[in-house]
């Protein structure tokens, strides 16, 4: 061990469902890894709209998943579970999780763990895990973006938004983004997008045939859902690809199917917190093969909005309920 591991630590309890005031701290025990696992003591965790909707109760934990909130971290690893070879007590990793990351201390499967990226500091290295693995597999693996090809990401100052916008561009693609605001769509334009378009006072479609002389888009990110989807479907090009991370306008619509038949489309979504741990390290695997190095290359930049003290975790949930932020919402023990 590299340094006194204490019993006990502070986390934040979810007392009920409900609002961010049911955010508490509590104490707990300072688990010990399993086989394969690391300790980690958490040097900052990330905020994702996962956590305000577990804690509000819109997204009920499935049997045996951690009921403390936090699906990434940075920190050290300070101890070792059995047949951990790849990592070392000391050693700095950020890390996906499955939860715990609300915490001073968590154990993550060594598997599930990256170094920090060349020119990244430990703290904001804990807002990169969940949205790097989210877009590698869904824009990469699940909807095959080429180069050359024209890509839009819905909700572009987002997290994730971000991360797909600099991905997408670094890989040789052509970006378009929505967002809420102008300033959102500065910030989509500073961090690579071609074209930022303000979906409270622009048509995505018209702006999206327009950029492409009417041919439509190759492939489309979404967290929107509801009445964006048939108009999604509108402006995808022949063989497009349509990828949902998220639904928060809704599930159900009225769609015209006879576009998905037309002109050849592929309508697919996936999820990350419920993979198994074997699915997670080929995602981890990937990104740290084939983006990892793009750090090294300067072509990748964090997107750190603000930093809040644990103890403030109700206060970082409803930031990011508001959806004022831009980038990504990180809490420190």
């Amino acid at each position: 061990m590299l340094t006194h591991i204490p019993a006990t630590q502070t986390v934040i309890e979810i007392s009920k469902p409900g609002g961010p005031e049911v955010l508490v701290p509590a104490t707990r025990p300072v688990p010990e890894p399993k086989p394969g696992e690391v300790l980690v003591r958490i040097a900052a965790s990330g905020v994702n709209q996962a956590d305000t909707l577990q804690r509000s109760g819109r997204y009920p934990v499935p049997p045996g998943m951690p009921d403390i909130l936090g699906l990434e971290c940075s920190g050290m690893v300070v101890k070792r579970g059995d047949g951990v070879t790849q990592w070392r007590e000391g050693d700095e990793a950020c890390a996906l999780m499955v939860g715990n990351g609300y915490g001073e201390y968590a154990c993550v499967p060594a598997a599930q763990c990256l170094p920090v990226p060349t020119g990244v500091s430990l703290i904001d290295a804990a807002g990169l895990p969940e949205t790097f693995c989210t877009v590698w597999t869904n824009v990469f693996e699940r909807m095959h973006l080429q180069p050359g090809e024209t890509f839009l990401a819905q909700g572009g100052s987002s997290g994730i938004g971000i991360t797909a916008i600099q991905l997408a561009k670094a890989f040789g693609s052509q970006v378009l983004a929505t967002a809420g605001s102008d300033v959102k769509c500065q910030a989509c334009r500073e961090f690579g997008a071609d074209v930022a378009i303000n979906y409270r006072t622009q048509d995505f479609v018209a702006v999206g045939k327009e950029f492409t002389g009417a041919r439509g888009v190759d492939a489309i990110l979404d967290m929107v859902g509801g009445d964006y989807i048939p108009r999604e479907f509108d402006l995808l090009a022949h063989e497009g690809r349509l990828c949902f991370v998220a639904l928060m306008r809704g599930t159900k619509v009225e769609a015209d199917f006879g576009a998905i038949h037309c002109k050849h489309l592929t309508v697919t979504g996936s999820t990350l917190h419920g993979r198994n741990v074997a699915e997670k390290a080929a995602i981890i695997t990937a990104l740290r093969e084939k983006v990892w190095p793009l750090w090294d290359q300067g072509k990748l930049r964090t997107s750190t909005y603000r930093r809040f003290p644990m103890r403030e975790a109700a206060d970082a949930h409803r930031l990011m309920e508001s959806s004022e932020h831009i980038g990504k919402i990180l809490l420190l023990p």
